[in-house]
């Protein structure tokens, strides 16, 4: 699928149950205008059909480091979405870990500074957790848009099942993803 004309966005998937979800979601983006690529964490893979994810965008999914004289398959990325972000993601960005392609990327997206927009989902008692706090206010200092507001967005409780994949925002996802097009 060529890129012309349309900036690439990557979705970047973490091990949460909304992974399972990404294929409506990157249909919506690409109605937006987005060539969209996908990134996984490993935990992110278990939720994923990798198969209708590849179908959907043209790409095969990312998963893991390529060898340095490989090329990519990916064409470089204009924009993030984290999606879902787990509160280990989230913790080990804002210490500039880089021990996933994810993360890795996310670093260099930081350092170049280009847009990018985390959903993060832990439960709420992950939440609550005094370093969680400190690294979404260090991301958002350093302009990443981080969609976490307990009042509009709820969380899920531990052990909740399957109730807590419809507390994920995915229509106000799309929305700042399409308004991030936009700009």
């Amino acid at each position: 699928m060529p890129t012309a004309g349309h900036p690439v966005l990557y979705a970047v998937a973490c091990g949460g149950r909304p992974a399972a979800d990404l294929p409506p979601f990157i249909t919506a983006l690409r109605t937006a205008g987005w060539h969209v690529c996908v990134i996984a964490t490993p935990s992110a893979l278990k939720f994923m059909d990798l198969a209708a994810i590849a179908q959907l965008t043209g790409h095969p999914v990312r998963y893991d480091w390529k060898q340095p004289d490989e090329s990519d398959a990916l064409p470089p990325a204009d924009a993030f979405v984290i999606a879902p972000a787990t509160f280990n993601t989230i913790n080990k960005m804002a210490t500039g870990a880089s021990d996933t392609l994810a993360l890795g990327l996310l670093n260099e997206a930081i350092g170049m500074q280009l847009p990018i927009i985390a959903v993060p989902t832990p439960n709420m008692k992950l939440a609550r957790h005094p370093a969680f706090h400190t690294s979404v206010a260090l991301l958002r200092s350093w302009g990443v848009e981080v969609m976490f507001d307990l009042e509009r967005w709820p969380l899920p409780e531990p052990n909740m099942g399957a109730p807590a994949a419809d507390l994920f925002p995915w229509f106000d996802l799309i929305e700042a993803a399409t308004t991030l097009r936009e700009r």
